[in-house]
């Protein structure tokens, strides 16, 4: 299982930081003492941020109060646009059922958090393992099913097959971090838990693929006939991923006996 320790507060790039603390002031203002804690996660919490990220943060509240919420409207607006500030505002009495629910959601919250304001919502969280390795498996059958559809309807036009490239893969470094949790052999990143993995599951020239994938990521468009040639390895790859968390439901399934 993932470490209950949470991570130190990440050097994130200064106007990220500016529009960050801004809105997390207005929610301050907005909440009062309902707000009892705020909690960045994801790779700006791993201080490991890139151009195309985005902010990833959870409110956790004693009460969702129309009044207050709607004073953090326009705050909310202003940080999306700037930073692309994904808020999750969450009841504090809510995390135990959210966390059976979205279980590697949560898992990889537990490995990448770092606290912003108020207690640690998550020290002793605890995450059963077969919803774990259940939801892992739909997560990723779920994002090979929309990338096959995505790239029938899309990929006549190469940049919108860069731009599913590039919103595949975090998603897919994240699902290899908890993969490898589960397995025991927890990496140091959700970038290197993917990087282990396509070396581990003989993914065909590997190093050059991650280093191309990883760029179309950064940049979110590809040089010209770049995309096509990065697609279908990235399905094989998210395909491969899937069987190994197939292999951990049946050890879950031989535990339960």
């Amino acid at each position: 299982m993932s470490s209950s320790t949470p991570l130190p507060l990440p050097q994130l790039p200064p106007p990220v930081a500016e529009v960050l603390n801004s809105f997390l002031q207005s929610a301050k203002d907005a909440f009062g003492p309902d707000l009892l804690s705020a909690v960045l996660f994801g790779s700006a919490a791993e201080g490991k941020l890139r151009a195309t990220s985005d902010i990833n943060l959870i409110l956790v509240l004693a009460v969702f109060s129309e009044a207050k919420a709607d004073q953090l409207r326009q705050p909310l607006r202003v940080a999306q646009a700037a930073i692309q500030l994904h808020p999750m505002f969450l009841l504090k009495d809510e995390i135990p059922h959210a966390a059976r629910s979205f279980a590697p959601k949560f898992a990889d919250i537990r490995r990448r958090r770092a606290i912003l304001f108020g207690d640690d919502p998550f020290a002793s969280l605890s995450i059963p393992r077969d919803a774990e390795v259940r939801q892992l498996r739909q997560q990723l059958l779920n994002l090979i099913l929309r990338l096959r559809a995505a790239y029938v309807a899309g990929s006549l036009r190469e940049e919108q097959l860069g731009l599913l490239i590039a919103g595949a893969l975090g998603p897919l470094r994240s699902y290899a971090a908890v993969l490898l949790d589960l397995e025991g052999r927890p990496a140091a990143s959700s970038f290197q838990a993917l990087q282990s993995l396509g070396a581990e599951l003989a993914i065909p020239d590997w190093p050059q693929l991650s280093a191309r994938l990883a760029a179309t990521q950064e940049a979110r468009i590809s040089a010209p006939g770049e995309a096509p040639r990065l697609f279908f390895p990235l399905l094989d790859l998210a395909c491969r991923i899937a069987s190994r968390a197939e292999a951990l439901s049946g050890e879950v399934r031989r535990e339960s006996l």
